[in-house]
C-alpha cells in the first residue's frame, strides 16, 4: 500500500510538472515587499544633514512571460509593469516614494525535481514615475538600470508559483525639493531590493 502510494505521488508530480512544461507563454500578476535606498538630504537654512532609511511597504506588478524549454534548463524572458512604494520619516511626517516601472527580467532556470525550479537572471528595468508625496521629485539619475533576480518556484499543472530577490546592481538617484525654504531638499535612492511573490498561468 505505501508502495503504490509513493508511485501515485511521483506520477501526480510529473503530471503536473508536464502541465506547465514545454516552450509556451501566460499571464503573471502578484506582489512585493520592496524597499528603496537611503534618502539623503538637509532641512531648512540651516542645511542639517540627514540620512533616512526606507520603511518598506507593499507592491503589486502585473505582466507577460514567454519561456523555451530544454530538457533541463529553459529560458524565461518577462515584461513586468511593477509599482513599488517605500516610507520616509521627513520634517515631522512620514511621506511615501511610489516608483512605477517596466521590468524585463530574463531568467535561466533549472529543473530540481518534479515540479520544483530554481531560477536566476539579470532585471532590466525602466523607470516611468516617481513620486515623493507633498515634495516635487526630478527626473532619475537613469531611466534604465539592471538588477538581479534569483528564486525557486513551483508548477502546478498550468499554474506557477514562484518567489524570487531582487537586488539593483547601482544606485539610481531622484533630486527633491519641498514647497517653500523650510522644508527638505536632497536625493533619494529609487533603485529598490524586493521579494517578489508571482503567480503564473500558461495560456
Amino acid at each position: 500500500m505505501k508502495k503504490a502510494l509513493v508511485i501515485a505521488v511521483f506520477a501526480l508530480m510529473g503530471f503536473t510538472a508536464a502541465a506547465q512544461s514545454g516552450s509556451g507563454f501566460g499571464i503573471k500578476a502578484g506582489l512585493s515587499y520592496n524597499k528603496n535606498g537611503d534618502l539623503i538630504g538637509s532641512v531648512g537654512d540651516a542645511g542639517q544633514d540627514i540620512r533616512e532609511g526606507a520603511e518598506g511597504k507593499a507592491g503589486f506588478h502585473v505582466g507577460f512571460w514567454g519561456k523555451l524549454d530544454f530538457p533541463k534548463i529553459y529560458l524565461r524572458p518577462e515584461l513586468v509593469f511593477t509599482k513599488t512604494k517605500s516610507s520616509y520619516d521627513l520634517d515631522g511626517g512620514s511621506q511615501d516614494y511610489d516608483v512605477s516601472k517596466l521590468d524585463l527580467p530574463v531568467l535561466v532556470g533549472y529543473k530540481l525535481i518534479g515540479p520544483l525550479h530554481v531560477f536566476a537572471g539579470p532585471a532590466f528595468q525602466y523607470t516611468l514615475k516617481n513620486d515623493l508625496g507633498d515634495l516635487e521629485v526630478e527626473d532619475v539619475e537613469s531611466d534604465f538600470t539592471v538588477g538581479l533576480n534569483a528564486g525557486v518556484g513551483v508548477n502546478l499543472g498550468k499554474v506557477g508559483l514562484d518567489v524570487r530577490y531582487e537586488r539593483g546592481f547601482s544606485e539610481n538617484e531622484a533630486a527633491f525639493i519641498g514647497n517653500n525654504i523650510t522644508d527638505v531638499s536632497g536625493r533619494v535612492d529609487s533603485r529598490p531590493s524586493q521579494v517578489i511573490f508571482s503567480l503564473s498561468l500558461k495560456l
